[in-house]
């Protein structure tokens, strides 16, 4: 069975190095599939759930903060100035960032401030939301 090399890196830690049959991550304008011997590609990536398939069926989740993917025929290398393994994930922390992030909105004065916390708000709702299905998951 064919394999990819995945590593997902952020910031702070190296979450994911190892094998993998299949990675499913958000990609800029939609869902990214991508299995061993896939068309080299360079993209950016969305807030969302990367989901790593090792080759023995186990899958791991890994929350990112946007960033970039880096695809090549047998590796993977995500770059997230923001990841947080699916375990360690807290839909209720999450949203109570989102409603202070909500209230510094209505602060904001400049269209830079808009915009920084506008982009705030999309991935603390995509972390809420990541953090709720994959707990359902776990619940199963």
């Amino acid at each position: 069975m064919s394999t990819l090399k995945v590593d997902v890196v952020s910031a702070e830690d190296a979450l994911f190095e190892g094998e993998a049959k299949f990675v499913a991550l958000p990609g800029e304008v939609g869902e990214l599939g991508i299995l061993p011997g896939h068309t080299p590609l360079i993209s950016r990536i969305r807030p969302g759930t990367v989901k790593i398939v090792s080759p023995d069926g186990v899958e791991s989740n890994i929350f990112v903060a946007g960033g970039i993917l880096e695809v090549q025929p047998d590796q993977i290398t995500v770059l997230s100035d923001t990841a947080i393994r699916a375990e360690d994930l807290d839909e209720e922390r999450a949203l109570e960032a989102r409603a202070r992030a909500e209230e510094a909105l209505k602060q904001a004065k400049t269209k830079d401030d808009i915009a920084v916390v506008e982009a705030e708000l999309e991935m603390l709702a995509a972390q809420a939301a990541a953090a709720r299905r994959l707990s359902h998951l776990r619940k199963r």
